[in-house]
């Protein structure tokens, strides 16, 4: 399966340049967030799977048009044939305003869901908007990491937290990849692909 991840900018190359083979292979579209709603409603009208997505924290646009004929996956464990990708977006609470957590916030979150990891028998993908604590996160509020994704990935070991939020841009040793015990970890900027 190949499984195409984007989040917090628009690629050029799919979006202003596109033809048809771009997509062709792609069987999956995972977005991290902070993408326009219009971006992610033409990839999947190219895409012959779905596009499942998380807030971003400049997602505020989506309560009122959000991306057609996409699938929000927040606080959920989304079973896609047979690859199981647990959903929690947002971003370390630094402003007003929504998809913004402070860590107890997320635990909460994280909590709520446990019942569904539980009943899926765990999950396969991490998909955030946010790092985890210490994993390609940034010492500024707005783009720390939250250690509830730490506990995640110790107690379920998933083949992948795929995540976006820290731009490749932001400096010269921003890492697009790190393994984590059994998790690979992804910073999903613009597009990365990925198969299982």
């Amino acid at each position: 399966m190949k499984i195409l991840t984007i989040g917090d900018k628009a690629s050029r190359f799919l979006w202003d340049f596109y033809d048809e083979s771009k997509l062709k292979e792609i069987d999956l579209i995972l977005s991290c967030g902070d993408l326009p709603a219009e971006y992610l409603s033409f990839l999947v009208t190219f895409c012959k799977g779905p596009v499942l997505y998380v807030h971003g924290n400049h997602d505020e646009s989506y309560a009122t048009k959000p991306p057609e004929g996409c699938t929000c996956i927040e606080d959920m464990v989304y079973d896609y044939n047979g690859v199981r990708i647990l959903g929690l977006g947002g971003s370390m609470r630094y402003r007003e305003g929504t998809h913004q957590y402070n860590e107890r916030e997320m635990d909460r979150r994280i909590r709520r869901v446990q019942s569904k990891i539980r009943r899926k028998k765990g999950f396969d993908i991490l998909l955030t908007h946010a790092p985890a604590c210490g994993i390609h996160d940034q010492s500024d509020l707005p783009h720390h990491g939250f250690h509830g994704f730490l506990d995640l990935m110790d107690q379920y070991r998933p083949r992948y937290m795929i995540h976006g939020h820290v731009h490749m841009n932001y400096g010269y040793n921003i890492e697009r990849t790190s393994q984590y015990h059994d998790t690979t970890v992804i910073n999903s900027y613009e597009k990365y692909l990925i198969e299982l």
